[in-house]
């Protein structure tokens, strides 16, 4: 008989509501699936003003709280996808980007799209790990081709 595998809902007050039919995350077993996160504020359901930096900022605020939730943390991100409505603003989010994520940094792709929920200018999702999480970097040190 199979391993029952738990599916947990990850639905907290201290960030915003979804704005539709998903979740802010879901735990499997050690791993946390963030939806798309946007610059909200909780309380008013509105997006935070200053440009794009604002908003990236408030989203990763948002997403730590939902990473705690689930047991984790920024540490334990293995991997982001930041949504953008112009590509222009992407040295200025990965400003904001660099306060939330120190070093050792998450994979990571972003990308320019047509347009984001509640006219936003930035969205960000991730997957990350819960529990002991131990990071080890391994650099090539030969010339291989």
């Amino acid at each position: 008989m199979a391993t029952k595998i738990i599916r947990r809902v990850i639905s907290i007050p201290r960030a915003p509501t979804p704005v539709t039919a998903y979740n802010q995350a879901i735990l499997v077993d050690r791993t946390v699936y963030l939806s798309g996160v946007l610059g909200l504020d909780k309380n008013t359901g509105k997006l935070v003003g200053n440009g794009a930096a604002g908003e990236a900022r408030q989203a990763l605020i948002n997403m730590g709280h939902i990473l705690a939730a689930a047991g984790s943390s920024f540490e334990k991100v293995i991997k982001t996808t930041i949504l953008l409505d112009n590509i222009d603003d992407f040295s200025v989010i990965n400003e904001v980007y660099k306060e939330f994520f120190a070093k050792d940094y998450p994979a990571r792709s972003a990308f320019q799209v047509g347009k984001l929920p509640l006219g936003a200018l930035v969205e960000i999702e991730a997957i990350a790990l819960t529990g002991n999480v131990e990071t080890v970097c391994v650099e090539s040190t030969s010339s291989e081709k």
